[in-house]
């Protein structure tokens, strides 16, 4: 199975890009909400429990579809990638897709502050991630997320994720001024075969 993790600071496209790229190959789309909102109707963000059910939901999704012989997953996430946990949690999604057999590949989007922040009221977006619907939080939350972690390369510094990202194929995509199909064209060409 292909499983492609595509990544980036929130509302810089990730799940639209994800379902264009679906669109183009076939791949079956497992975005971070598909995961998070239903677990949010139980317990708050950053509980306990909300972690240990949405990383476990996340672990059984990946391992029954690599299990399953999908021709791919793509998988999204916004990655702390200055983390430790994160890169942590993130490969051992891409061990358990290689000890089936599969590999991974990791697109990095990333868009200017003002693109993200129109972005962030979309329709689709607000459909799709009902706890993004308080535009005043979501927005204040984007904000905070940009001042306090590094959600992108740049070859200036290195970052924790780093040597994993390096592993496999990666695609770095500024997306600014692309479409979500445009960009998913754009990373079908590129991405490492």
């Amino acid at each position: 199975m292909d499983f492609v993790v595509i990544f980036g600071p929130p509302a810089v496209g990730k799940m639209t890009v994800g379902e264009e790229l679906c669109k183009l190959t076939g791949f079956k789309l497992f975005h971070n909400h598909m995961a998070v909102e239903p677990v949010l109707g139980i317990f708050p963000f950053g509980s306990p429990p909300f972690g240990r059910l949405v990383n476990e939901f996340r672990r059984r999704v990946i391992e029954e579809a690599a299990d399953a012989e999908l021709p791919g997953l793509v998988f999204t996430y916004v990655w702390g990638l200055e983390l430790p946990e994160d890169a942590e949690l993130i490969g051992s999604y891409v061990d358990i897709v290689g000890s089936r057999g599969g590999r991974t590949r990791f697109v990095e989007l990333y868009s200017d502050l003002d693109e993200r922040l129109k972005r962030n009221s979309t329709e689709l977006r607000l459909d799709r991630k009902p706890s993004k619907r308080d535009l005043e939080f979501s927005h204040a939350n984007l904000l905070e997320l940009d001042r306090d972690y590094v959600m992108n390369t740049d070859e200036t510094r290195r970052v924790h994720a780093q040597d994993l990202i390096e592993r496999h194929g990666h695609l770095r995509i500024d997306n600014t001024r692309l479409s979500p199909a445009e960009t998913a064209a754009l990373i079908q060409r590129r991405m490492p075969q």
